[in-house]
């Protein structure tokens, strides 16, 4: 039970670490200023793909269901982080980014019934404290439209997380992520063609391996392992593993683009990385009597097993 455990969080863990290489994707092998078009691509393509291959459409209430999750998971996600990242300077977005798992803890007491703990809670300001010491610099500017749009992303994020958990569809994994790239990617195709404009005429062939690598690793891969994560994994461990995106951004930048690391961002990796041992590690719990009531527990200690928690779906 432990090793099939350990290994879901690193699967799950391998989608924040490929969404943490988006940057470097972005920046080198896309066309400039066209985030937003690079959003669109990166969701509806793959959606529309795993559709196709799963032959599976949403039925009932999980019509509005796959379209209210797409919207805040990926949809209103990706356009509240765009008009962040334009008036914020990237480590203030990422340091605000970093509060998601906080929120997610106090959304899951109360849409789940879940307590907040103590232990929960200063995790989860390490966390905080452990992204703006690797990615804020001195003196950054602040725009209070960008610190909102931030403060949103995470919000909308964070309830797409919590509703994900409360809602467990009755469908394959990756027809329900189809779902949810489709609905996001649709939301988001009129925003970029008023924003951005058309796509250019003429894309090169970096340009169309750049795509094709969010498409298919940053959005069908990544998206099916997050969702996969967020069925078998309480919902404040799954969004802890987001801390490792700013982490492999910066080891990136580092590898790739012969960026400078300092001793504080140094500490900063070495305290996001406790924080996500903490958030993955439980106390041990004492067997109870027969038919004894179970103490009440939070996602981050708790055994994270769907059945044993019917207060989590919705009939």
């Amino acid at each position: 039970m432990l090793r099939d455990r350990s290994g879901t969080v690193l699967l799950t863990a391998l989608a924040p670490a490929v969404w943490g290489t988006t940057y470097y994707v972005t920046t080198q092998f896309l066309p400039p200023d066209r985030p937003l078009l690079a959003a669109t691509v990166r969701a509806l393509p793959a959606g529309l793909l795993l559709v196709a291959v799963t032959r599976r459409l949403p039925h009932g209430v999980w019509w509005w269901r796959a379209l209210l999750l797409g919207a805040l998971n990926i949809g209103a996600f990706f356009a509240l982080l765009f008009v962040a990242a334009y008036r914020l300077p990237g480590g203030v977005a990422a340091t605000i980014g970093a509060l998601q798992p906080l929120l997610v803890a106090a959304l899951s007491a109360g849409l789940l019934g879940e307590r907040l703990r103590l232990r929960t809670v200063l995790t989860g300001l390490a966390g905080v404290a452990g992204v703006s010491l690797l990615v804020l610099q001195a003196g950054a500017r602040l725009d209070w439209l960008g610190i909102l749009a931030a403060i949103g992303s995470a919000v909308v994020m964070a309830t797409g997380v919590v509703l994900s958990k409360r809602w467990p569809s009755p469908a394959p994994l990756l027809a329900t992520t189809g779902w949810q790239l489709v609905a996001g990617g649709l939301l988001l195709l009129p925003l970029s063609l008023l924003v951005e404009g058309p796509p250019p005429h003429a894309l090169s062939e970096r340009n169309l391996l750049g795509y094709g690598y969010l498409t298919l690793i940053g959005a069908a891969v990544a998206y099916a392992l997050w969702f996969r994560g967020l069925r078998a994994l309480a919902p404040t461990q799954v969004t802890f593993l987001g801390l490792l995106s700013p982490l492999v951004a910066t080891v990136v930048g580092w590898l790739a683009l012969g960026q400078h690391l300092t001793p504080v961002q140094l500490l900063g990796a070495l305290v996001i990385l406790a924080a996500l041992v903490i958030a993955q590690t439980q106390p041990r719990r004492k067997a109870g009597l027969p038919g004894a009531e179970l103490p009440e527990v939070d996602f981050a200690d708790a055994e994270p097993v769907q059945e044993q928690r019917p207060h989590s779906t919705v009939s």
